[in-house]
């Protein structure tokens, strides 16, 4: 076929390109800005706003378009993550009643981490991560712990997608910090956004593999419950639980699951 698609639906890849626009930008953005940047005319792109805020996939605000939950919503809403999600859901709130401490859930959509489950604090005090909260894997503690715990195959397809997006980074210098992770059964390392703060962190296992990262964002103070030694620990623990409680759901799910765990 030439490299060439053999089919072609332009008013899909129009409105593709619009979601993939408001999905990497941090800000909303207006048609005139919409249009520009994908070189496209404002009566063309004016169209696709109109269906894809019809259909619950942008909002418009004073300051322009942004994404909603919906896209969101629709992955939760798939029987591996929904699974995950109510597996993990009452460790996790135990974990942060125990340790006193936020806590995350971290899975790998394409070169990036996504935060899927956020848990505050209990209390007046704590750091909590937001629920869509996104980070390039090789740049987040959480992110490292998916590419560590993966198949050699599966790490490199991961990789691969890296440099598709961010271009050019020290891969040589990833992959030792990978294997030191992979060592150690986790990561321990400062926040890369806010000084204060350590992300410990722990794979959830499926078949040899990780499907998800828990973090906590520790933060050392009179509200913390535990060391930071024992809350990594306890991380760990909770991991291992999650884990294994997802194990029997694993073995009787659909092929549909193998492929998305693969």
């Amino acid at each position: 076929m030439n490299g060439k698609t053999r089919y072609q639906a332009p008013a899909l890849k129009k409105g593709l390109e619009i979601l993939e626009l408001l999905a990497g930008s941090s800000e909303p953005l207006i048609m005139s800005d919409i249009s520009a940047a994908l070189g496209r005319s404002v009566s063309e792109i004016f169209r696709m706003l109109q269906v894809l805020e019809e259909h619950g996939y942008i909002a418009r605000a004073e300051d322009g378009y942004k994404l909603t939950n919906r896209l969101f919503a629709l992955g939760m809403s798939q029987p591996p993550i929904r699974d995950l999600a109510s597996t993990a859901l009452p460790v996790m709130q135990e974990l942060a009643r125990s340790v006193g401490q936020s806590c995350h859930l971290a899975v790998a959509s394409g070169a990036e981490m996504i935060v899927i489950i956020a848990i505050e604090a209990p209390g007046l005090s704590g750091f909590a991560v937001r629920v869509g909260y996104r980070r390039p894997l090789h740049l987040s503690n959480s992110g490292r712990i998916l590419l560590a715990f993966q198949s050699p195959e599966a790490r490199a397809a991961m990789l691969s997608d890296i440099r598709s997006a961010s271009g050019d980074f020290d891969e040589a210098a990833l992959l030792t910090r990978l294997d030191a992770v992979l060592a150690a059964g986790g990561a321990s390392e400062p926040s890369p956004m806010l000084t204060g703060i350590t992300d410990l962190s722990a794979p959830i296992l499926l078949g040899g593999s990780a499907r998800a990262a828990l973090t906590v964002p520790f933060v050392a103070g009179p509200a913390s419950k535990t060391t930071i030694e024992e809350c990594s620990l306890c991380v760990r623990q909770a991991a291992t639980r999650i884990g294994n409680a997802m194990s029997p759901i694993r073995q009787a799910s659909s092929p549909a699951f193998e492929e998305q765990t693969a």
